[in-house]
């Protein structure tokens, strides 16, 4: 959220998250088009039909619209693992730390953290190591949970593999909190099935880069999506009339997914031009997507960071390492005011 001394209306480039997007003239267009039914009887044309392309899209059986990735990622878990039982995780995973541990709360699920290497990724050894013997004194370990991209470091195909093989090999269920799993796979030039092909589950969010305004889809077999179908109406996540979200997420997956790769382009224009500024470094091996993380030298004060960039137009999130990221709502004239606004900010604030 915008602090209370940031004027929303005065923002013309906002760096603070790809979930910002609004919808295009043609997603508002296809919106105001879409057929409609209750989705609670299975009969909006819409959501069955992004339903459909989702799971042909990611090669599995079925799918589920979602509202939210937080949502869809706690189905996924209750849906994989009963009361008391576990799930290995990432410990800076949105799962762990993002999404008030719904999965405790909710599902009665432990969380077992993991530590996340340099590449955004879960080491083998370490996952092996913290599954459960069989002990009454001890919850049974059933899912794995990874998350791609981390950061917007992508997770390549071999990793991929290799998680899903340890996960068969343990007799773990294999879950990807896909949020930007499109970034990945357009960055890696991967076909989305084969991508996931180990996965039992995968989140897809529709509205981060994707652009669509609401919701996530969780894909796998039909009886994990059956399974989850039963918990998002219990989660209070039944929709009725969802077709117009529904038709905005079918027109992002036709023509926002491409285009992806714009994003990671100004993404790596942004990091090189910081790189290039006193006081600021970035290190840009991070920069596979369409995330740049700008840290500022130690003797620079933020105080004043926030208002000063809202007073050029620029939305960020204050950090003394910023996470800036590039989204279909920003241009190149977006990355020149966010450049020209940090270069004036360092040399009136160094020291």
């Amino acid at each position: 959220m915008y602090s209370s001394q940031v004027k929303a209306n005065a923002i013309t480039a906002d760096f603070r998250s790809d979930t910002v997007t609004r919808p295009t003239p043609a997603m508002r267009q296809a919106m105001l088009d879409a057929e409609v039914g209750d989705d609670v009887y299975g009969d909006d044309p819409s959501v069955n039909a992004l339903q459909q392309k989702a799971a042909q899209l990611l090669g599995k059986e079925a799918a589920l619209f979602m509202p939210s990735g937080t949502q869809s990622n706690l189905a996924a878990v209750m849906a994989h693992c009963n009361r008391g039982e576990e799930c290995l995780v990432g410990q800076d995973y949105h799962i762990n730390v993002w999404e008030a541990m719904g999965t405790a709360v909710l599902g009665s699920v432990a969380c077992h953290p993991l530590p996340v290497n340099d590449a955004g990724g879960l080491d083998e050894k370490t996952i092996r190591d913290a599954i459960k013997p069989d002990d009454w004194h001890k919850p049974q370990t059933r899912l794995l949970s990874i998350e791609n991209t981390k950061d917007g470091m992508v997770q390549p195909l071999a990793y991929m593999d290799s998680m899903a093989a340890v996960a068969r090999d343990c007799g773990l269920k294999l879950h990807c909190d896909g949020a930007r799993l499109m970034n990945a796979v357009v960055a890696t030039g991967s076909d989305p099935a084969r991508f996931v092909e180990g996965c039992d589950s995968v989140s897809l969010c529709l509205s981060k880069g994707l652009g669509a305004p609401v919701g996530s889809v969780l894909v796998g077999d039909a009886e994990t999506i059956n399974r989850a179908g039963r918990i998002r109406k219990m989660l209070g996540g039944g929709l009725r009339q969802a077709g117009v979200l529904a038709a905005a997420a079918i027109h992002a997956l036709d023509h926002h997914i491409d285009r992806l790769d714009e994003d990671h382009r100004r993404a790596a224009t942004l990091a090189t031009r910081l790189n290039a500024l006193n006081g600021i470094s970035v290190d840009t091996a991070r920069v596979h997507t369409n995330m740049v993380f700008a840290r500022f030298d130690d003797g620079i004060a933020l105080d004043d960071l926030e208002v000063f960039l809202a007073d050029r137009g620029v939305a960020i999130n204050p950090d003394r390492e910023l996470r800036l990221v590039t989204h279909l709502d920003l241009d190149d004239a977006a990355i020149d005011s966010l450049v020209d606004a940090l270069a004036a900010f360092t040399g009136a604030y160094a020291g």
